[in-house]
């Protein structure tokens, strides 16, 4: 490939461009080894230190794998989801379908909690009522993409306690036991934070390192307060589609 040397786009920048578009396109799948440096420096005529800034902002964004003494490698490719909207709220479980992916879930943790101010305000319960609180890695493929945090009023959901809840999805569940769906949100937000040890240990990422932090109320189809979602996302193996 000749590369634009008159773009305002930085030659690097047009390395990773094409780079993504082969592992997009099917020119490099999940698992294969990319060029060497040498190989990618004769194949877009550009010095190896334009190769090497590509090859480390690719690894940096999760497309990239380097193995010490063996070469640099192609990763599973990052779940796309869409942002929550009015009518079109997307389960990871539908998320990871649409990309043709094998969703799973793992539990970490299933108990009562005492609801915290706001999320009473939320749900519309009292401060003597209980949430049921779940935690699950959610997986695609095999490979931990989620920590999902899921808080159920326990007078309506109470349900959840007893459920098998590895490797499906609670929206489905939620349907089939009480017929409701999330349809909607009240509030969603999305911020970029830090992985602490909780969060980095079962995503089986560094500590430090960045993750999504989703936090949405979640409406079922009358518009009443349903459920409430925390979610970790690891940024590497996660995007959205806006």
């Amino acid at each position: 490939m000749k590369l634009n040397e008159e773009s305002l786009t930085p030659l690097y920048q047009q390395v990773m461009e094409d780079i993504k578009g082969g592992i997009e396109g099917g020119r490099y799948v999940t698992g294969d080894k990319i060029p060497s440096e040498i190989e990618l420096s004769e194949m877009y005529t550009v010095s190896r230190i334009t190769i090497r800034r590509a090859v480390e902002e690719l690894v940096g964004e999760g497309y990239l794998t380097k193995r010490q003494g063996k070469g640099t490698y192609v990763n599973h490719r990052k779940l796309l989801r869409k942002l929550e909207q009015a009518g079109a709220v997307q389960s990871f479980t539908d998320a990871c379908k649409n990309e043709g992916r094998t969703p799973g879930a793992t539990l970490l943790q299933r108990r009562k909690v005492t609801p915290q101010p706001e999320e009473r305000r939320f749900l519309n319960i009292g401060a003597d009522d209980q949430l049921v609180y779940i935690q699950r890695v959610r997986t695609a493929d095999g490979e931990p993409v989620m920590l999902e945090n899921n808080l159920f009023p326990l007078d309506r959901f109470a349900f959840l306690l007893d459920e098998d809840l590895k490797d499906n999805s609670i929206f489905e569940l939620i349907h089939e036991r009480a017929g409701v769906l999330p349809t909607s949100t009240e509030k969603s937000t999305l911020e970029i934070v830090l992985a602490s040890k909780d969060t980095a240990e079962p995503l089986g990422v560094s500590v430090g390192e960045p993750l999504f932090y989703e936090n949405v109320h979640f409406l079922d189809a009358s518009g009443g307060p349903l459920l409430i979602g925390q979610q970790y996302m690891v940024g590497t193996r996660y995007m959205f589609n806006l």
